[in-house]
């Protein structure tokens, strides 16, 4: 059998710099393309959250109606789908959490009773994106956002 010899200089011992500079403009510009297609993404399924959610609380408003009789007033909010207060007939909790919800932004959905922009029913939104309320990203049950 023949031993087959290799010359030290051809042994290498890891990449270049040349090599792990490649690597990483590679890598950054794939980041550069991806990324703001992933973020839109995002931005549009925290907006679905938020619609979903007050949906969610409107039916547990309804449900606390139905049971109470009236709406929580505003001072009472959403809070109280979650805790019975002095509320007679109280059959809650109305929502499944244990807390008030947050909205996907971090802030707590705002809700008035009586309504300024509802005739029968709570006015329950979310301030959006911006978390300025009353901006056009805001997110309500009054309109068609």
């Amino acid at each position: 059998m023949r031993s087959v010899r290799v010359s030290r200089q051809f042994v290498r011992r890891g990449f270049t710099l040349i090599e792990l500079m490649l690597v990483l403009v590679i890598l950054a510009v794939l980041a550069a393309v991806l990324l703001p297609s992933l973020s839109g993404k995002s931005e549009k399924a925290r907006v679905s959250a938020a619609k979903t959610d007050i949906t969610v609380i409107g039916t547990a408003l309804d449900d606390y109606e139905q049971d109470i009789g009236h709406y929580p007033s505003s001072d009472e909010g959403i809070r109280a789908l979650i805790e019975p207060g002095n509320a007679k007939g109280w059959s809650g909790p109305y929502l499944k959490r244990n807390a008030v919800p947050k909205d996907p932004w971090g802030k707590e959905y705002i809700y008035r009773y009586p309504p300024s922009h509802n005739k029968t029913w709570p006015d329950v939104s979310s301030s959006g994106p911006d978390t300025q309320e009353g901006t056009a990203d805001d997110i309500d049950n009054w309109t068609q956002n």
